[in-house]
């Protein structure tokens, strides 16, 4: 079997996933590449420091970690229920003022 390990986990937008898919030669890339290389061209945002900013003021409110909040803009909820789905997942009880400040700060990434 294979021995892998791990030397070094970060965490990165859907945006800068692209770029280092990008430097792939797509062609001779196996199937999972390609179809995440379609995922992020449909699905990313192009502004990263939108991005890391906003990152930043959520994890600023004092309910999410840096890793959740990427993954909340990664995911681009546009409702309350839709981010509850991740919060209530994650075991966070977060205020609904709180929640509306979170999709507000999403939406501004995404315009």
């Amino acid at each position: 079997m294979f021995d892998i390990k791990t030397k070094k986990s970060t965490i990165i937008s859907l945006s800068e996933v692209k770029d280092i898919l990008s430097k792939l030669d797509i062609t001779n890339a196996d199937q999972i590449q390609k179809r995440t290389y379609d995922y992020v061209i449909k699905f990313s945002n192009p502004d990263k420091k939108k991005f890391k900013k906003a990152s930043e003021q959520i994890v600023a409110l004092g309910y999410l970690n840096l890793e959740e909040a990427y993954q909340i803009l990664n995911i681009n909820p546009k409702t309350l229920p839709e981010l509850r789905v991740f919060t209530s997942g994650w075991k966070k009880l977060i205020p609904t003022e709180d929640m509306e400040q979170i999709l507000s700060i999403v939406e501004k990434v995404y315009e």
